[in-house]
């Protein structure tokens, strides 16, 4: 790929031997400066594809922002910020997370001493730019990671405000697990002849993730059946996926009255408390986290082998963000969903879409994970 040597020593220190499938396929486009939209199941590189082709196109001698990648939540701003500063180790870059629930004042001196790359959730990023604190006459790449969402319901008009402050002809990448055909339509507006990187769809199931399914003719019963689950659960690390913020309080609550150890997180918690709970996750000393699906998107801990939905999801590409949690870079993994009987369509819905198969549970689950 003709990559700067002290890229590659950055790219090879963060562990990368050798380029994964989205980043055989994405990086040489991008770094050629085609528009590209790239479609890959979570945890298969895609965040390190677009950070090696932005690192690879700065022109170190300046020292404004070139590179402005959106992202929808804060905690998945500060993971890319991370990777960004890890493979440009040896590159002397500035890399800087410009989101909510931040100082504005260190926010806006940070960017006016010159940073190469932004990555920041909309809100905050376009308050920077009206401030003036981010200039964009430098912005040559910008990429919305987690298309789908920053381009539906409540980040879409937050995110074409942003690109109308970009100059005319600055490069446009998109990365998504999924792109359903109502966003690509939207992309026609600001993208220019891309290059299009979309792993097949019967390719989206996840190899090596066996889907069970146990029904749960009530809503009430499903607290007693994950807690008849739980010594399954505990063998292993485990995400157990809620519909709502309210509901990941309730069944927390409802397992520490049973006397049960989980961990809870949502986007509705102090940040630092998030990351906290994250770095617990990832280190194995917490061993099961209630969520809900936004968030499904920044756990990557290498260990999660069962996703449990206790609320089945209510659209076809958060089942896939939420077992793609489970079996990151094609290890196994068992996801379980718990089906109440207004769930079925959706179970046979996402089972046909993405041509796949989801079993009754069978009683040695334990054996398999």
């Amino acid at each position: 790929m003709d990559l700067k040597p002290e890229l590659l020593r950055g790219i090879y220190a963060y562990g990368f031997e050798r380029p994964l499938a989205v980043q055989q396929r994405a990086i040489v486009p991008i770094m050629k400066g085609h528009d590209v939209i790239a479609h890959a199941q979570s945890g298969t590189g895609k965040t390190a594809a677009l950070s090696i082709s932005i690192l690879q196109q700065l022109d170190m001698s300046i020292k404004g922002t070139q590179a402005l990648i959106l992202t929808p939540l804060r905690e998945l701003a500060q993971q890319i910020q991370k990777v960004v500063i890890a493979l440009g180790d040896y590159m002397n870059i500035e890399c800087h997370a410009c989101v909510g629930g931040t100082n504005v004042r260190e926010d806006m001196a940070k960017l006016q001493e010159g940073v190469h790359v932004v990555v920041g959730t909309p809100g905050r990023v376009f308050d920077m730019i009206n401030r003036r604190a981010l200039r964009t006459d430098n912005i040559k790449i910008f990429c919305l990671d987690e298309a789908d969402e920053m381009l539906s319901r409540g980040f879409k008009d937050q995110t074409y405000k942003v690109l109308q402050l970009l100059p005319k002809d600055t490069q446009v990448v998109l990365l998504s697990a999924t792109m359903p055909a109502e966003v690509l339509e939207v992309t026609k507006k600001f993208v220019r002849d891309p290059v299009r990187i979309l792993v097949k769809r019967d390719e989206l199931t996840l190899e090596g993730i066996k889907q069970f399914y146990i029904a749960v003719e009530k809503e009430e019963w499903k607290l007693d059946t994950l807690c008849d689950l739980y010594e399954t659960v505990t063998i292993t690390q485990a995400v157990i996926f809620c519909n709502t913020r309210r509901k990941v309080d309730w069944l927390t609550e409802k397992m520490h009255a049973r006397e049960f150890t989980v961990s809870a997180m949502h986007s509705g918690m102090d940040p630092k408390q998030c990351d906290l709970l994250r770095k617990e996750f990832r280190s194995g000393s917490s061993r099961v986290l209630i969520t809900t699906g936004l968030l499904a998107r920044v756990i990557d801990a290498q260990q999660v082998s069962l996703v449990i939905n206790y609320d089945f999801p209510t659209n076809r590409e958060n089942y896939t963000h939420r077992i793609g949690c489970g079996g990151r870079f094609g290890r196994k993994g068992v996801a379980i969903n718990f089906v109440t009987t207004e769930d079925i369509c959706m179970l046979h819905d996402i089972e046909q879409f993405y041509n796949t198969q989801i079993d009754d549970m069978p009683l040695s689950v334990a054996d398999l994970i």
